[in-house]
């Protein structure tokens, strides 16, 4: 990442990584697909419920092992191993000891969170069954999640592209065994999601030990230094604070929704699900931009930064209007593949995409710019910018909710990008003179030609 034309190093990393990453959500979509399909509007609303409550504690999982890589995507870029292999060190010690709290929080309050959502009586068993495997297998989730990060921190996201292939392949497949085969319903699908998780982190094992000999720990750098993991932590428990936050704000969505009724849950899950499809270029495209930022910083190459950075946005941008216009135009006819004959509830899938799609531009720069900041350690600025998704998008989920209903819903999403987008713009602009000016010793531009 620190040679070469940053368009097309960016172009090259984000490729394989939105595939991957399309294949990840394409198995978290065959659940949402079987189960709606084969068990009817009620399970797919189950499944819909238990979304934000799981992104509360995994997005906080995955948000905090990829702030870990940063760190060691830097110390990549400066060449030094020996820091390399004590950060990566580190991030398994921390990693090991987030799961372990995570799952024993997320088990013994599960039903309690479920049932503070406001989760419909019906569906609130079929909930606790599903989260309860999802948060079991917490430690795999971790670890898959940290393993894959730094693997793409490495500047390497091909691998992880196989693995995500391989796993949502075994997911499909288990999902019929477990749904179809054994009758075991939406617990079923949560079991072939985490059995899915589990191979790719075997992979991820395996790749990591035979490509990247200097991820093999010594003895000699294996000491616990509270100076290191603080570094590490603070990185890593912004990003996942971040996640968090968003999260937060899903459940107060989550909240309004089930007020309104199954209809409305089960078509905000599907339109979600297409969503997610039209979010991945973006999310992908952000993914390398920290990992490129992070890079050249490590190696000072500060010329190489600005310009990727801005060669970035304009890609992200140029996508996010056109995924707008396909999920305006297309969004019905996709949400009739997850809820057939459901004519009330994909009009509902139909007019969330209308109006969310028309800012995904918005959230196309608010990636590129967020994952700057992340790639040079700003940790500040990002959790700000999470503390205005969350403010609103509580806004839309519970005053404009209640004045116009499942629009106000709607506007939840969009309103919470712009409100995280301007002060990352504001300031990646602002940190582009003070930061590198004091780091690099020259104002941004000097060396750019």
């Amino acid at each position: 990442m620190t040679n070469g034309n940053p368009a097309k190093l960016i172009i090259r990393f984000t490729i394989p990584l939105l595939i991957s990453n399309l294949f990840h959500q394409l198995y978290n979509m065959v659940d949402t697909l079987i189960v709606g399909r084969t068990l009817g509007l009620n399970a797919l609303a189950a499944v819909g419920s238990c979304g934000s409550i799981v992104f509360l504690v995994l997005g906080f999982a995955n948000g905090m092992t990829a702030g870990f890589s940063i760190v060691i995507s830097q110390q990549f870029g400066s060449e030094d191993e020996q820091a390399l292999q004590k950060s990566f060190f580190h991030s398994l010690i921390l990693s090991l000891a987030a799961a372990a709290l995570f799952t024993g929080l997320s088990l013994t309050f599960a039903r309690k969170g479920l049932m503070l959502l406001r989760t419909q009586e019906e569906l609130l068993e079929e909930c606790v069954g599903y989260v309860r495997i999802i948060f079991g297998g917490i430690l795999i989730s971790v670890f898959s999640c940290l393993f894959t990060n730094v693997i793409r921190a490495m500047g390497d996201s091909r691998p992880t592209l196989y693995f995500n292939a391989a796993a949502c392949l075994v997911n499909i497949v288990l999902d019929y065994t477990f749904i179809r085969g054994f009758g075991m319903g939406v617990e079923g699908a949560a079991l072939a999601t985490v059995i899915s998780q589990l191979l790719v982190l075997v992979l991820c094992v395996f790749y990591m030990m035979k490509k990247y000999p200097a991820l093999r720990l010594e003895r000699k750098r294996c000491r616990f230094e509270m100076r290191e993991a603080g570094v590490q932590l603070k990185l890593g428990s912004a990003m996942g604070l971040q996640n968090s936050i968003i999260s937060v704000g899903a459940m107060l969505v989550q909240y309004a929704l089930n007020g309104i009724g199954t209809t409305a849950i089960a078509a905000f899950s599907a339109a979600q699900k297409i969503e997610m499809i039209a979010h991945m270029p973006m999310m992908s495209l952000g993914t390398a931009v920290t990992t490129y930022v992070a890079q050249n910083y490590g190696a000072k190459k500060a010329d190489r930064i600005w310009k990727g950075v801005r060669q970035s946005a304009y890609i992200g941008i140029g996508f996010g209007m056109i995924m707008g216009v396909v999920n305006t135009l297309f969004g019905g006819f996709f949400a009739s593949f997850f809820i057939p004959g459901q004519a009330e509830a994909i009009a509902f899938a139909h007019r969330y995409l209308s109006i969310s799609s028309k800012l995904y531009f918005v959230l196309a720069a608010l990636y590129v710019y967020r994952s700057s900041l992340q790639g040079v350690g700003q940790s500040v600025i990002p959790s700000f910018a999470g503390v205005m998704e969350l403010v609103m998008r509580a806004t839309a989920a519970i005053v404009l909710s209640a004045k116009i209903g499942f629009t106000g819903i709607c506007w939840a999403n969009p309103l919470a990008w712009i409100g995280a987008c301007v002060p990352c713009v504001i300031a990646y602009y602002v940190t582009k003179r003070r930061l590198y000016k004091k780091k690099f010793g020259s104002a941004p531009g000097a060396v750019e030609r």
